[in-house]
């Protein structure tokens, strides 16, 4: 079988997968996200080289505490700190030395990268009127509407790179088409999910170009920093887990803001 073919099935089982279990109920969805948060968890401690056990066992902790409602675990807290802890990160991609980063260091990206997004994405589609799968639909047509143009844009218009040191193929043409044609599916989804307006759909649409984008360099620059080309196997032809959900990860703390505020 070739390398196509099995990258198109994959892609499609994820697709499928993915749409499935976030329009089934909000069990499946949190279940299916949960189990891709504990393999998450497993392929970044190997680029961080920390301990699989621990991250693992922090990951199902949060996990039995998002499914326990007897569990106060403070959401609107933990993802002010997880978007503070992902600037940070961001910031490493401007150094040009290869950070000699320690335990507590380690744990801290580990818990706001890995942790606190997830928490952040799974809780994003739940609103006062209840679970609503729509945002999670909403979002991802967005994150793939940009990842999608912003590479044809960048292949076939892309001359000034984004950032070479860490994604060569990266083109400011490219990010600026990705964000453009967001904003006209955002536009196109406002009239078919109204519970937003269509000026928080185009803010949406902005964050996903730009946090998304950022979130894919900063994968990228762990990657690089591991020497390794994908954070894992799991999906032939796509890599891993983070590898698919980076730009939405990213994103997620700083949207579930947005939501709540609006």
């Amino acid at each position: 079988m070739s390398e196509t073919i099995k990258r198109t099935i994959s892609g499609i089982v994820y697709i499928v997968l993915l749409i499935s279990a976030t329009l089934y109920s909000a069990f499946s969805f949190k279940f299916l996200f949960s189990i891709f948060m504990v393999i998450a968890a497993y392929e970044f401690s190997k680029l961080i080289k920390l301990s699989k056990t621990l991250c693992i066992s922090l990951s199902l902790i949060v996990i039995a505490a998002i499914f326990q409602t007897a569990i106060y675990l403070p959401i609107n807290t933990f993802v002010i700190a997880t978007a503070l802890v992902i600037i940070a990160i961001s910031a490493e991609l401007f150094t040009t030395k290869k950070p000699n980063r320690s335990f507590p260091v380690k744990l801290i990206i580990f818990i706001g990268y890995i942790l606190g997004t997830f928490t952040a994405l799974i809780n994003l589609p739940f609103t006062q009127d209840g679970y609503k799968p729509q945002i999670i639909i909403g979002v991802l047509i967005l994150v793939w509407t940009n990842d999608t143009f912003a590479y044809i844009i960048g292949k076939r218009f892309g001359k000034n790179k984004l950032f070479e040191r860490i994604s060569p193929k990266k083109t400011i043409e490219g990010l600026l088409g990705g964000i453009l044609f967001a904003i006209i599916a955002s536009i196109i989804l406002s009239s078919y999910f109204t519970f937003f307006s269509v000026y928080i759909w185009i803010a949406s649409a902005i964050f996903v170009g730009l946090f998304g984008t950022l979130g894919d360099l900063v994968e990228s620059h762990f990657k690089r920093e591991a020497g390794v080309k994908d954070s894992g196997n799991i999906m032939p032809g796509h890599g891993g887990i983070l590898d698919r959900l980076d730009s939405i990860l990213f994103i997620s703390p700083l949207l579930y803001i947005i939501f709540q505020i609006l």
